[in-house]
């Protein structure tokens, strides 16, 4: 492990500019990409389609479609260098199914996952693994951003099962990451036992 070098980034995956002048400035260690994880997302606000703030919508839009577009496009001439490039992006249930009040983020999650298709397809001369990895309820900081910081709204949502947690998508993550040269998973849905899809989750009732 200690032959393993680390470059930490900042930046603003929205900000077109800020991608590709830090992908451009990358030190000539870092010149080739074995792996792109597109990580970047959030849910802003819960409100009907006729009640939502235009700029929780915009937030959305820039981060989840956007700053997946911009981060591939300029990642794409280092992972052209891989000998096994793999790009993978996280989408959502909400790809899969929508569901009220979901409008924008279920409509930006359904960009990812045909997004990912369509760069499969675009990118199969070049041998660059795409991998689309849709979570169902998973207790990160999600349920908090999207309810802007209310914690009690955003632990209510995961009361009465148990949910998903980081560790669980990352393991996911590196076994699709680590499968042989010639195996690529395309598309994996993944929710926690007791929940089947964006609309159903069965939960127990807590005191």
């Amino acid at each position: 492990m200690s032959n393993i070098k680390f470059l930490g980034l900042v930046l603003d995956v929205r900000n077109r500019n800020d991608v590709e002048s830090t992908i451009a400035s990358l030190p000539r260690a870092f010149s080739t990409l074995d792996v792109l994880i597109n990580n970047a997302g959030l849910a802003a606000g819960l409100d009907l389609f006729d009640e939502a703030e235009l700029d929780d919508w915009e937030q959305m839009i820039d981060t989840n479609i956007k700053g997946l577009l911009y981060m591939s496009r300029a990642c794409l001439p280092l992972l052209k260098q891989s000998n096994a490039p793999h790009i993978i992006n996280i989408g959502s249930t909400a790809a899969k199914n929508i569901y009220e009040r979901g409008n924008v983020y279920c409509a930006s999650k359904a960009a990812v996952d045909a997004l990912s298709q369509s760069m499969r397809i675009d990118l199969l001369k070049h041998q660059i693994k795409v991998t689309a990895i849709h979570p169902g309820a998973a207790e990160t900081e999600f349920s908090t951003v999207r309810f802007k910081g209310d914690n009690n709204k955003a632990s209510a949502v995961y009361k009465g099962f148990t949910p998903l947690n980081a560790e669980d998508i990352a393991d996911i993550i590196y076994y699709c990451a680590t499968l042989p040269k010639h195996v690529c998973i395309n598309d994996l849905v993944v929710t926690p036992t007791m929940q089947a899809n964006a609309h159903y989750i069965h939960k127990k009732i807590v005191d």
